[in-house]
């Protein structure tokens, strides 16, 4: 919530803290969360506060603001407020030793609040008339608010934030009521509410929240008419079938979610494109292609230029719905297509310069991901079909939600292909041919795999014999050596050769673990580097695995340097012997 918000509800108070520091807002470390209604405060300037208010008085109905459940419950049932109170809660859910049977909590208990402002009342029953009820209130938020609609004498003619979450209401009111101050109205999970309000009564409004309200069927055509609505959030309304086609008149609207609309049956592109201002849209669930009357291969080419954030998921969208390039979003930062048929990157997502966040969770058809732009955040979780990533450019800071799968290759990540006996003589291993024969026949079905990932060249096969070109070797898991002294050559990288078995004991052993690895210390200088392989074979109980792994160390190794290599096994793997030969 913006400031001035704050100082129209305050009005010269700063109830809005509850713990009552004076004019905190506009002098204390308050952190803006979400650019709205949520104000991040730390614990001790919470707890300063509180004791400020504490010592106004020894009684709490003296007090400006009352937050202990206990105290709030006594004072109403006493019905000894006074105009001292500015901001009262009360949650019956946190007095489990009351008995609210016991005494009936009546609306006038709150007649001698006059300066009442903010007031938060959850699982709360009054009885009476509401003549008379808190009439300079700014703030109200009544969760589960017991009545089918709110009665006309209630005192609403001050109030700019009306909160009404899971409450009874099937209508908001009856009859008519102007509140030209309300700015934000939030009617989240009422689950009996059919039909909104005309919002012709509150023409100011900025914020219309109505998630989860599943009985919800018709949205007022004056909701078109709200020059000044910026967000309106609409989640999982299941049973609207159609939006008001003046919806599009909202220039001002930024955030529009329609997530979960599932019975929406027509959605016309030109609604949305007229929404000059919109920044966040969130369709997922609704089937696009079904519902728009324009050719789908239109449909995300028309979306309106100002989009920062676009949510498609589960949208039924395949890789032709997609415009040649999105040229007219260059603004879009987060785009999210998951669970959707889609097969390959669409070619419009490679000139979004500005994207930042890209998503195709769950798209389980999805086989590779070429030229991807350049990313700090990537979802590719239950892609359980891609076999391929490509950059045009990569970010080592980027961050991935992924589950490998199938992937065999990933750019500047790892790669899982076949290992042939070229690359073998590459490795300088010729004399291994002989021994790996068997596993290296034409007509094998399953070739030798190959790993690479972090300048790391790993694979995986039978064998349980340290060849004679390795320089070093040892029995046990870890080894020492002294890099040699050579003229006119450098130390470009090693080979780590090792034999290991599964003895068969301890723990289950799991596949895709990140617990065996392989460490290379140069106690010369102090440096020291671990490889933490993703994949990696599992011999059967009691038989010999070689691993045969290649670093490049870019000539970090000098003549004369210590080095010790170590390898660390999950448990019920061990390591027979290990064999070192240095890259010249």
């Amino acid at each position: 919530m913006d400031k001035d918000h704050i100082a129209k509800i305050l009005d010269g108070c700063d109830f809005y803290t509850i713990v009552g520091i004076q004019n905190l807002i506009d002098r204390c470390l308050v952190t803006i969360i979400d650019g709205w209604d949520k104000v991040q405060m730390h614990d001790l300037i919470r707890g300063m506060g509180r004791e400020i208010v504490r010592l106004e008085s020894k009684e709490p109905w003296k007090r400006s603001r009352v937050w202990h459940h206990k105290d709030s419950f006594k004072i109403l049932t006493e019905k000894n407020g006074t105009k001292t109170i500015e901001g009262l809660v009360l949650d019956m859910h946190m007095c489990p030793t009351i008995n609210s049977n016991e005494k009936v909590l009546e609306t006038n208990a709150f007649s001698r609040m006059q300066e009442l402002k903010l007031l938060h009342l959850s699982h709360v029953k009054l009885h009476g008339c509401y003549a008379k009820f808190c009439s300079g209130l700014r703030w109200l938020c009544w969760l589960e608010f017991p009545l089918d609609s709110i009665p006309v004498d209630f005192p609403l003619g001050s109030i700019i934030v009306l909160e009404m979450q899971y409450s009874g209401l099937r209508q908001v009111f009856k009859g008519t009521k102007y509140l030209l101050s309300l700015k934000i109205l939030d009617l989240s999970h009422s689950h009996s509410l059919t039909e909104t309000i005309d919002f012709s009564y509150c023409p100011n409004l900025e914020k219309l929240v109505l998630v989860d309200c599943t009985r919800l069927i018709y949205v007022h055509g004056s909701i078109g008419n709200l020059e000044r609505l910026i967000y309106l959030n609409m989640k999982d309304c299941k049973k609207i079938r159609m939006l008001p086609k003046n919806i599009c008149m909202l220039k001002s609207l930024e955030t529009f979610i329609i997530y979960g609309c599932s019975n929406l049956k027509e959605l016309s592109i030109e609604m949305l494109r007229n929404m000059d201002s919109l920044k966040v849209l969130e369709t997922d669930g609704i089937p696009i292609s079904e519902l728009w009357l324009e050719r789908s291969s239109s449909i995300l080419g028309s979306l309106p230029c100002s989009l920062v954030e676009l949510s498609l998921w589960g949208c039924n969208l395949s890789d032709d719905a997609f415009p040649m390039d999105f040229s007219n979003m260059s603004s879009l930062q987060r785009l999210n297509l998951g669970n959707n048929p889609i097969c390959g990157l669409p070619n419009c997502i490679k000139g979004l310069a500005r994207l930042d966040k890209l998503s195709f969770s769950m798209c389980t058809s999805l086989k590779s991901l070429l030229g991807l732009p350049r990313l700090n955040n990537l979802d590719i979780v239950d892609c359980i079909s891609l076999e391929k990533i490509t950059y045009q450019s990569f970010s080592l800071e980027s961050a991935t939600s992924f589950s490998r799968n199938n992937l065999v290759e990933w750019q500047y990540k790892y790669a899982i292909g076949s290992v042939d006996v070229e690359n073998i003589n590459l490795l300088g291993l010729c004399n291994l041919l002989e021994s790996m024969a068997p596993i290296l026949q034409k007509d094998d079905p399953i070739p030798v795999q190959g790993l690479y990932e972090c300048g790391i060249i790993s694979t995986f096969f039978a064998g349980n014999e340290v060849p004679g070109q390795f320089s070093h070797k040892r029995r046990g898991s870890s080894i020492s050596f002294t890099v040699p002294l050579l003229d006119n050559h450098r130390t470009r990288g090693l080979i780590v050769f090792v034999i290991y078995v599964n003895a068969g004991y301890d723990s289950p052993i799991v596949h895709h673990t990140y617990i065996s690895h392989i460490r290379v210390k140069n106690k010369s200088k102090g440096l020291w580097g671990a490889y933490f392989p993703s994949h990696y074979s599992i011999p059967g109980e009691g038989e010999d695995m070689i691993w045969l792994s290649h670093w490049n160390l870019y000539d970090q190794l000098e003549g004369g340097e210590e080095v010790v290599v170590s390898v660390i096994m999950k448990s019920g793997l061990l390591v027979k012997e290990l064999g070192i030969r240095l890259v010249q």
